[in-house]
């Protein structure tokens, strides 16, 4: 007589073993799959003969992604991806990023962009933002410094919506002073710990909080 046949399952095969008809493993499959979808959209923007995504193709994104060149969620896609240089993304970048977002198309970025604002908003991550917008701006070697018109246009768009009268103080002091060409890094910091930490509750009190006592106070 037959054997009888036995009542135990057979356990399920483990998922990260499990291979397709040409030996690869589905885990690999779909890895693979997932990065030649960041690659191909990376692609659709890239400059072929640089190989990198220059500032033509970051507008031509913003365009499809619906958002402005200068919008701060560029500054924070940026921030994503660890860019080096400003207005470029290297390939390695764009996949690093777009990994980290769970992105592989562009209704995903879309999507993805909002869930960046959240994230950047948190206490952790904003000061290594507000950081990285400064050192992202410094467009020369060795250069350690802005000029006082990128610096007004840096505040406007990475603190304006959080700390607008304080910024408008700010911009409106910069603009009209003559003791200062450029601001440090340091000086960039303290615009953000200042905002967070003093009233303001004067303007030439706030003033002179940042610069000292020999700034001059329209």
């Amino acid at each position: 007589m037959p054997p009888r046949a036995s009542k135990r399952k057979s356990a399920p095969p483990n998922s990260s073993t499990v291979t397709s008809s040409d030996g690869r493993s589905v885990s690999s499959k779909a890895k693979t799959k997932g990065m030649e979808k960041i690659d191909r959209l990376f692609n659709s923007y890239a400059n072929s003969s640089l190989g990198v995504i220059d500032p033509d193709g970051i507008e031509a994104l913003c365009s499809d992604l619906g958002v402005d060149y200068t919008d701060v969620r560029i500054l924070m896609l940026a921030w994503k991806l660890k860019a080096g240089k400003q207005g470029y993304f290297t390939q390695d970048e764009w996949r690093t990023g777009m990994k980290a977002l769970g992105v592989d198309s562009l209704s995903k970025l879309k999507k993805a962009l909002c869930e960046l604002e959240i994230e950047v908003g948190k206490p952790t991550n904003y000061e290594d933002f507000y950081t990285y917008a400064f050192r992202y701006c410094l467009t020369e070697e060795k250069q350690k410094s802005l000029d006082i018109d990128s610096i007004c246009e840096l505040l406007n768009l990475v603190l304006g919506a959080q700390f607008r009268p304080k910024v408008d103080v700010l911009v409106e002091y910069l603009k009209v002073q003559s003791d200062y060409k450029v601001i440090n890094l340091d000086q960039w910091i303290n615009f953000l710990r200042f905002c967070q930490e003093v009233s303001l509750f004067e303007k030439k009190m706030f003033i002179l909080y940042l610069f000292g006592n020999d700034s001059q106070i329209c």
